[in-house]
């Protein structure tokens, strides 16, 4: 594996890990079609245990199959394909050796009530993800739920032991609990979960694309005071990459709702000329016909290629 200058220079941020981690980075970054470029696109695919499988998949039935989704994130020339144990599980000889996996090693469903309580169970296991051949774990948090300081624990103790056996850490952060609706995307609570998150010893931050509003009183006087620019998506974008280590952390920020495909693109651009490291795009992507989607992911490669 030839790894790339950007790609060495990103490594020498982790200042602290083994060869085996920054090992793992390097597979991750140097994956696909946007290999050696810094850039990114990870194909999640949790939502089942988030949602349900009617809620997720009936609208393309290809999708209820573990290896439509590892196929796609394969062709599609994506950097690494993330999902919850039994998945990764019922397709991991077939696909072995052929992307680099994350295991989403905490789930949450939307059976239970979550609001100001919302937390996740452990769901899997470091020696799940090395039995696997995964290149690195992937754990929610949820900033602002009164589970917040257990799931830093839980976090915590699961990075230490993945760091330990050469594997990356990869955290969600999604705000959550005690806050309006509106402040979970506000851009002070998207980049204080960030910088959360990269205190925490994150090797890749993902986030929500954050809009213009302002939630926490105190930090809206900063922001004002001090003239911080969020008047755009791309600038937001710019700020949460600077709250993770001014850039020393990647930063990948999620599809979100379904959307159409402009917005997808805008979105895309937004990142891309924001500093952001790319795309966890999941819904966005396996809800669609797989020819749709493929194009689609086509053309974010694409735009983060600098090409569009």
């Amino acid at each position: 594996m030839k790894i790339t200058q950007k790609v060495k220079k990103i490594l020498s941020n982790y200042e602290s890990d083994c060869p085996g981690t920054k090992t793992n980075l390097a597979r991750i970054l140097m994956h696909g079609r946007l290999a050696g470029t810094g850039k990114m696109i990870v194909l999640p695919v949790d939502q089942g245990f988030e949602h349900g499988p009617g809620r997720s998949f009936a609208i393309n039935p290809a999708a209820y199959d573990p290896l439509y989704h590892y196929q796609m994130a394969v062709d599609a020339g994506l950097s690494a394909f993330a999902a919850p144990l039994g998945m990764l599980e019922a397709g991991a000889n077939t696909f072995a050796g052929a992307i680099p996996t994350i295991l989403k090693i905490n789930s949450s469903m939307s059976l239970l009530p979550s609001g100001d309580d919302a937390d996740q169970a452990v769901t899997g296991s470091i020696a799940d993800a090395l039995r696997l051949g995964c290149s690195a774990i992937g754990f929610t948090i949820y900033p602002g739920s009164n589970a917040t300081l257990d799931m830093l624990e839980e976090l915590r103790e699961l990075a230490e032991e993945a760091k330990s056996c050469g594997l990356a850490v990869v955290v969600w952060s999604y705000a959550r609990g005690n806050m309006s609706k509106e402040g979970e995307t506000a851009v002070d609570t998207i980049a204080y979960g960030a910088h959360l998150a990269a205190l925490m010893g994150a090797h890749i931050i993902k986030v929500k694309l954050p809009t213009d509003y302002l939630e926490n009183p105190e930090a809206k006087k900063e922001y004002l005071a001090h003239k911080v620019d969020i008047s755009t998506q791309r600038t937001r974008v710019g700020h949460v990459v600077q709250s993770c280590f001014k850039g020393r952390r990647l930063v990948v920020f999620s599809g979100g709702i379904a959307k159409d495909l402009k917005d997808v693109y805008d979105d895309a651009r937004s990142i891309r000329d924001g500093g952001g490291n790319g795309s966890i795009i999941g819904r966005n992507a396996f809800r669609r016909p797989r020819q749709e989607a493929m194009q689609m992911l086509d053309t974010l490669v694409k735009i983060y290629q600098g090409k569009l």
